[in-house]
């Protein structure tokens, strides 16, 4: 009888042992989960591969990129902030995840864009882009097809990533302040909105530049104005909202990762050293500079400061443009 007690305590204690030596082991000891909240083919799943590709090399585990798309990147969002707080599941969030929609859906929202995270880093900035398909909409330029969508109101259609996007909120914004109206058709991700605009079964798009960039110089869409603070040096004869007489637009979107709240600070640390030394990698550096995104990494701290003034941009944009959630 003792010898059988004396035996299951000897095999709690080992079990005991190895559960601590695992919970001790250096972060990280498994494959990473990085969540894009988006369709597969879009701007923030273009640069989260990236950022996964070479951010791998660094922690010296995989990152595996997981497309969770839906209601304007909230599915996917939701999903990362009710993840256990460990540093292996992670969110790529953008000015839309963090900012647009917590405007946009309200209490509707089941997330919390500030409380329920932890900031990491932010990545890149990048500009939007809105252009026509030529085939459809003969303006050559943003005074051409103002004064087209003026004379036929509702008859030019655009295509978002969903709504409440990004993508809807900045094109509302710009039909309130030009006093045109369009026709928008929401889709269920960036991909299947260029899809149709190449297609031409809508009349305009408005999406990141990094994904409506080759389209442009195929010649396949006919790029109207870039949402940036200047001239993207990938299509230098583009103009702004502002040089366009539209400052209100402000500037381009941003894509950054974040953490469920609770991760320990330690691993947020390490993940943020490990992505910038990623981004400080030739390679990684080119690749983005082709597809017209800057990098701006930083501290987990100055990333959290983007997020609220993003949320609190995009209240101002919702109350103005009347934008609200189906």
């Amino acid at each position: 009888m003792k010898t059988r007690h004396f035996l299951q305590a000897a095999v709690a204690a080992a079990a005991l042992l190895a559960l601590g030596a695992s919970a001790q082991q250096p972060f990280p000891s498994q494959p990473i989960k990085l969540v894009v909240p988006f369709a597969p083919g879009g701007s923030t799943d273009i640069a989260a591969r990236l950022l996964a590709e070479f951010g791998s090399r660094e922690l010296g585990q995989p990152i595996v990129v997981d497309n969770k798309a839906g209601a304007g990147g909230s599915i996917g969002m939701e999903f990362v902030a009710k993840s256990k707080a460990d540093g292996y599941t992670l969110g790529m969030a953008t000015v839309s995840t963090h900012g647009a929609n917590s405007a946009v859906y309200g209490s509707k929202l089941k997330y919390d864009p500030v409380k329920d995270f932890a900031p990491v880093t932010n990545v890149a900035t990048t500009p939007s882009v809105f252009a026509v398909n030529p085939n459809k909409v003969s303006a050559k330029d943003m005074k051409e097809f103002l004064a087209q969508a003026k004379a036929s109101p509702n008859k030019y259609s655009f295509g978002t990533p969903g709504t409440g996007s990004l993508g809807h909120a900045n094109i509302a914004h710009f039909m309130a302040l030009a006093h045109i109206e369009l026709l928008h058709v929401p889709y269920k991700g960036a991909g299947q909105a260029m899809n149709d605009a190449l297609a031409g079964q809508v009349d305009a798009i408005t999406d990141n530049l990094p994904s409506a960039l080759p389209h442009i110089k195929g010649g396949k869409l006919r790029a109207l104005a870039v949402l940036s603070e200047k001239r993207s040096p990938a299509l230098p004869d583009v103009p702004t909202y502002g040089e366009l007489g539209f400052p209100q637009m402000g500037g381009g979107g941003w894509f950054g990762v974040v953490a469920p709240a609770g991760t320990p600070p330690e691993v947020v640390a390490k993940l943020n050293a490990a992505f910038h030394k990623a981004m400080k990698n030739p390679e990684f550096q080119k690749k983005i500079d082709e597809l017209g995104a800057t990098l701006i990494p930083g501290t987990p701290a100055e990333f959290g400061q983007q997020i609220q003034q993003a949320i609190a941009r995009y209240q101002k944009v919702a109350q103005m443009a009347n934008i609200k959630a189906e």
